[in-house]
């Protein structure tokens, strides 16, 4: 489980940005850059957008700058010669990156690339601010193994999980009776099936609420997103499977809550900012300023709530299942169904093949258990390759 830290905020906080190209990358840099006296960069990493870098190193001079795809290396050399910025490339390099000692580690690389180098910064015994799903979905036994060896701090970003945090006893878990995962239920929340197959990519990542990427989006859309965090839920909280339940909230004002044994519910409520939860692992143990819309209940008006139904969303029923299952199955799970909305994205399948892509892998691969981190890319590339074939099939 996460052991809070209380710990006495360095000025300036040095941090690290891991995925800096990316939503919460760009969000993180935002409230330091709103912040210039308050953090000093130590490393950014991105994968392939190799000109936001540049202009990120430039503007927020880290020490180290590395890029994950080794054929931009010269490209980022040259345009950052003479200003004493260290360059790397290659994905090695992004994982040595985590060794470089900092206050802060922000893990916000999206998918299985982001698995090594938050292992790498949690082995150090950094204080990490994890917002990328795949560490706990793919590996969450093997993660938290290491929090607790390694004496390591995770700060949750994803913003449910870290309303969780916010108001979880840590100290009397006993004390709690549940925790309750809002969803905003996606632009399709009240369509037939139907309607939903023939949903575009277009309408799929046009999130009423959150500004993310396209994959987040699609996965915000299936509901494969809510699935994936209550797995993660799992293994942050001290809590049972049967103890984490998911409740449609539309205005995405609640952002999740935790019920006690008393009868009392406690909830993080706050505007649809990803700054929000970002800045809480900044400022951590403090808060920070952002310039995150202020809440007013009174001109919202209502705060509605609604059962998921899990027929017309069957991804919240197949990850229930790969956590209750354990052992590869969370893996399985992931992977599909990023070959999946991969191939959603490229018009390949339609809309509602995405999850019947996930369960046939599921059902095709063997349960296995997961011991290290060769066994999580095993398992990750085996699912892919079913999943892909199965793809095919449909086309």
């Amino acid at each position: 489980m996460i052991q809070p830290l209380l710990q006495t905020a360095t000025a300036p906080r040095t941090v690290s940005v891991f995925g800096a190209t990316g939503s919460i990358g760009c969000n993180t840099l935002d409230l330091v850059r709103r912040n210039p006296d308050a953090y000093r960069i130590e490393a950014l990493t991105a994968y392939r957008n190799l000109d936001l870098l540049i202009a990120q190193a430039l503007e927020f001079r880290p020490h180290l700058a590395v890029i994950g795809d080794a054929s931009h290396y010269s490209a980022l050399k040259a345009a950052l010669a003479g200003t004493g910025i260290e360059v790397a490339a290659g994905d090695q390099a992004v994982v040595d990156a985590a060794d470089r000692p900092v206050d802060l580690v922000m893990a916000a690389i999206v998918g299985a690339a982001g698995l090594e180098p938050t292992l790498r910064a949690l082995r150090r015994g950094a204080v990490v601010a994890l917002a990328n799903k795949e560490c706990l979905v793919c590996a969450g036994e093997l993660f938290m193994r290491e929090v607790e060896r390694q004496g390591a701090t995770l700060l949750p970003v994803d913003s449910e999980h870290n309303a969780i945090f916010q108001v979880f006893d840590f100290d009397r878990p006993e004390a709690v009776d549940r925790i309750i995962l809002t969803a905003s239920g996606g632009p399709f929340r009240t369509w037939d099936r139907d309607s939903m197959a023939q949903v575009t990519p277009e309408q799929a990542v046009a999130h009423p609420n959150w500004d993310m990427g396209a994959k987040i989006s699609v996965d915000s859309a299936t509901m494969f997103n809510k699935g994936l965090e209550l797995i993660e839920a799992f293994h942050l909280f001290p809590v049972k499977a049967e103890q984490i339940e998911i409740l449609v909230h539309p205005q995405s004002v609640v952002h999740s809550m935790v019920s006690y044994i008393d009868g009392s519910v406690l909830a993080q409520l706050g505007s649809p900012d990803m700054r929000t939860p970002i800045s809480y692992a900044l400022g951590w143990p403090a808060r920070m300023e952002t310039p995150a819309r202020r809440l007013n209940l009174a001109q919202i008006g209502r705060l509605d709530f609604a059962e998921p139904d899990l027929e017309r969303f069957p991804a919240l029923r197949l990850a229930r299942e790969a956590l209750v299952a354990g052992g590869n199955a969370p893996t399985v799970l992931n992977a599909a169904n990023e070959v999946a909305v991969a191939g959603f994205l490229a018009r390949k399948i339609g809309f509602l093949q995405i999850a019947e892509i996930v369960q046939t892998t599921l059902e095709t691969l063997p349960l296995a258990g997961v011991e290290d981190l060769d066994d999580v890319r095993e398992t990750d590339r085996e699912a892919r390759r079913v999943a892909d074939a199965i793809m095919r099939r449909i086309e």
